[in-house]
């Protein structure tokens, strides 16, 4: 089955501790993934970011509620336990518990910012993403959406310059990744040799111990088929090259990847949509706009001697 929702970790969590004895959040992820059957697969699955379990998020953002609500309560490092008004709550036999059943408690709202917003006379609304999502996973999600529009309009932009500028813009890419030695050494390597289907040549470390082809195609809408891939695998045998690199701001048919794979020369193909990640990633063409901060409580901070 799929991953719950953090809201639907809830009232199994708080009958978890209903025994009144104190939990270990360690255990209460376990016991709570026997109990929803989730796979060793779902158990492994981590946030966009990588930081992070799915499920570890989610119980962890579920206990978070709870506690704020005063449904359970911080006993230590990792651990918890149920309060009084959990007890007594529990004893209306609530079906489910989300957000919309937290907001009955006077903390939780304030927790949730529903006073300050309404003083400050902002509306508050609380979304299906709200209902559904962690803070972690809306912010993940926003950022996700930004970013794709973001690698959208990158490639159009770079689909309207030349393609001497794609060409420069390759080389840059290569140079931000770690290969060639100097911006010079590239220039110069770019375009230089003209012939069977190269457009240019970069060292593949600063030593300059072995060499890479680079064939750059700036097109639109045109699938780069097998035969062109065909084209740079002579080019290369021709140069007695083993490693090539060819990349498109469109896509390579299946035909192409296949006989990437099925060839001596080593030859990696890079589409128009793994092309505007490198970019960002590597921020070429991209400009920060703004920057935020995720902080947690430092525990050691607290320790005395």
């Amino acid at each position: 089955m799929a991953i719950p929702k953090y809201h639907e970790f809830m009232l199994p969590l708080l009958n978890l501790a209903e025994s009144q004895q104190e939990l270990n959040f360690r255990d209460a992820v376990n016991r709570l993934a026997a109990q929803f059957q989730l796979s060793e697969a779902e158990l492994k699955e981590r946030l966009p970011s990588g930081q992070q379990a799915i499920v570890d998020n989610r119980v962890g953002w579920a206990k978070t509620y709870l506690v704020k609500a005063g449904l359970l309560q911080s006993t230590g490092r990792g651990t918890f336990k149920i309060t009084p008004q959990g007890i007594d709550f529990l004893k209306t036999a609530p079906p489910a518990i989300d957000v919309s059943a937290l907001q009955s408690f006077s903390k939780f709202t304030d927790f949730y910012g529903r006073g300050s917003s309404e003083e400050a006379g902002i509306p508050n609304t609380t979304s299906q993403l709200d209902l559904e999502s962690t803070p972690e996973e809306s912010i993940e999600s926003g950022y996700h959406k930004i970013r794709s529009a973001l690698e959208l309009e990158l490639l159009q932009k770079i689909k309207n310059c030349s393609p001497q500028f794609f060409e420069n813009l390759v080389v840059e890419l290569l140079l931000k990744m770690g290969y060639g030695g100097s911006r010079k050494d590239a220039g110069q390597a770019i375009g230089r040799s003209g012939d069977g289907g190269i457009d240019g040549i970069i060292k593949e470390d600063r030593l300059g111990l072995d060499s890479v082809y680079v064939q750059a195609k700036r097109w639109d809408g045109t699938t780069v088929g097998r035969p062109e891939i065909q084209k740079f695998a002579g080019a290369l045998q021709m140069h007695r090259a083993r490693k090539g690199v060819f990349i498109t701001t469109s896509r390579f048919s299946d035909e192409a990847q296949d006989y990437t794979s099925r060839i001596d020369s080593k030859i990696v193909l890079i589409d128009g949509v793994e092309l505007m990640q490198l970019l960002v990633d590597h921020n070429i063409g991209v400009a920060t706009e703004k920057v935020y901060e995720l902080k947690r409580i430092d525990s050691d901070y607290f320790v005395e001697d």
